[in-house]
């Protein structure tokens, strides 16, 4: 599957119980900063917690943990509901979640990577984007001596485009999966940058936690920090963001394709600050010139999501989608993590949603955020 890591069993959804409420009574006694607005008082044409409820009732929302959703920067709804979890692999039973409590994004965390080296470009420490990848890991001279291999660059690997031999289509328990092979390799390095090219670069998108796992590594060489460190420094020290856990491989190595772990108001503020074209209280933290190149459509992607296409690690939404509440064609971007973890961010409503969930290699992990989406907000939004 194409929408984050996992590494042992299927979670299997013991049941739910709503332990927060959308009104502002409920989350205002925080001290994180946020402001809280009625969905009536924020351009919404009707409350979408009966909507949310409804669907919650049919059991259409099994497996889902938070939700927290923005409008002008401002919290407009925001569940959390009782259940088992994972992390990484391991089982979490009965976690009660809440405003702080920190969950797997999975693979959303490669969008964040991605925010990462355009705050790492902007300041001189990590290549241009044109600049052979295989030239970054100098260790490597045999790899660096194929001329074919020569032609992938950091761009291939933002748009995952670098036509080498990936497959994370098969079960995460499976060692032929080529994200667990990673995981299991001596070198995950070079075990990624040795695999077979199977056709031209730029060309074709083929979905790879390895792409990702290149670009961390050479965001560590270029800033002379730990991944983890960099991020806290550049991007959720600067957002206000405190809590945060950056998952390991056996190596030591932090997973830059699916290790971190935040909370849904964390990933809300990542969204936020993005509406606001990279600032966050009057602080540049992403440049926006980096936000515009990254959420132009680089590459044809095929989710099972029409009209989506890819950037630079994220998602960008580009035709209009219609199902039986409407048609809605607002541009969006997101990311998507295994489980049903998503971050929207809809420019054109002013509106961020984002979600945890822990259907992790569920075959149906989609519907969840899905419905919260399309039959939740989106009916309930107007412009303006």
């Amino acid at each position: 599957m194409i929408v984050g890591t996992s590494r042992r069993q299927v979670l299997k959804y013991m049941g739910a119980t709503i332990v927060a409420s959308t009104t502002p009574a409920m989350a205002s006694g925080t001290d994180d900063g946020w402001r809280i607005a009625a969905p009536s008082e924020a351009g919404f044409k009707s409350d979408p917690a009966r909507r949310f409820d409804d669907l919650m009732k049919s059991g259409r929302l099994a497996g889902l943990h938070g939700v927290v959703a923005l409008r002008g920067g401002r919290i407009v709804f925001e569940r959390y509901i009782d259940g088992n979890d994972m992390k990484w692999g391991v089982s979490l039973p009965n976690v009660k979640f809440g405003p702080d409590t920190l969950h797997d994004i999975r693979s959303v965390t490669k969008s964040i990577v991605g925010l990462l080296y355009g705050i790492a470009l902007a300041g001189g420490r990590v290549p241009g984007l044109d600049q052979p990848i295989v030239a970054q890991f100098p260790e490597y001279a045999d790899l660096a001596s194929d001329p074919e291999r020569r032609r992938l660059t950091i761009r291939h690997a933002l748009t995952m485009t670098l036509a080498l031999e990936w497959n994370e289509n098969i079960p995460y328990t499976d060692p032929a999966n080529s994200e667990i092979a990673m995981e299991q390799a001596s070198d995950r390095y070079r075990f990624i940058l040795d695999r077979p090219i199977l056709g031209q670069p730029g060309k074709g998108w083929i979905y790879s936690g390895g792409a990702v796992a290149l670009l961390g590594r050479i965001i560590e060489r270029g800033t002379g920090q730990r991944l983890p460190d960099f991020a806290k420094q550049a991007l959720f020290s600067p957002l206000g963001i405190d809590a945060m856990e950056w998952i390991h491989g056996q190596d030591g190595e932090a997973s830059a394709a699916s290790g971190l772990r935040l909370s849904p108001r964390a990933l809300a503020r990542i969204g936020q600050m993005i509406l606001q074209g990279g600032e966050w209280e009057g602080r540049a933290i992403v440049p926006s010139s980096w936000l515009d190149e990254s959420f132009q459509p680089a590459a044809m992607v095929d989710i099972g999501w029409p009209g989506m296409r890819y950037g630079y690690l994220w998602y960008v939404g580009e035709e209009a989608v219609t199902i039986k509440t409407g048609t809605y064609g607002e541009r969006f971007l997101t990311a998507i993590g295994n489980g049903g973890q998503r971050l929207f961010v809809f420019p054109g409503f002013d509106f961020v949603l984002a979600i945890t969930a822990g259907n992790y290699n569920s075959p149906d992990q989609w519907r969840a955020p899905s419905a919260v989406l399309y039959e939740v907000f989106l009916p309930s939004l107007t412009v303006g």
